[in-house]
């Protein structure tokens, strides 16, 4: 932009009335959901959107629930349904979700556990991918996409 006035190379543009700032996303945190590793944030909040990162099942001092992968569903779900308030949003506004399985030999216990969490007729789009591992030998992992409330 070195070649445009210095009155358009800003990042800023005053029109009447209006002034449009570029904006860069939001980041939530809540000290009420499990703390996320020091590489990401627990999620981000753009254009009307909540990305939640990850979530597997764990307990606030880092150990995998008991329970194999249902209760490591529900223990995910419920920290995501956490962060997910914390931005303004809910389990009920969740548009896409990705799940990472290790075993599919798992995935109806883990579908079972899932559909606790949602209306049978409003269920989310989703994507279930086999993965070799994740972190603290987890079974599953899910992460989301939701509007706003």
């Amino acid at each position: 932009m070195e070649d445009c006035p210095p009155e358009i190379s800003n990042s800023t543009f005053d029109l009447p009335n209006i002034t449009i700032y570029p904006k860069m996303p939001e980041i939530v945190f809540t000290e009420d959901a499990i703390a996320p590793l020091p590489v990401f944030s627990q999620a981000t909040i753009s254009k009307g959107f909540v990305f939640a990162s990850g979530n597997i099942g764990i307990t606030r001092e880092w150990k995998l629930v008991e329970g194999g992968i249902k209760e490591q569903t529900r223990a995910a779900l419920r920290n995501l349904e956490i962060v997910l308030k914390a931005a303004r949003s809910s389990l009920q506004h969740i548009v896409k979700v990705n799940i990472y399985i290790t075993d599919f030999e798992k995935f109806g216990e883990m579908n079972e556990a899932y559909a606790e969490f949602f209306d049978k007729d409003k269920m989310p789009a989703r994507t279930c991918v086999g993965v070799a591992s994740l972190p603290f030998k987890a079974d599953v992992e899910i992460e989301c996409t939701a509007e706003l409330a």
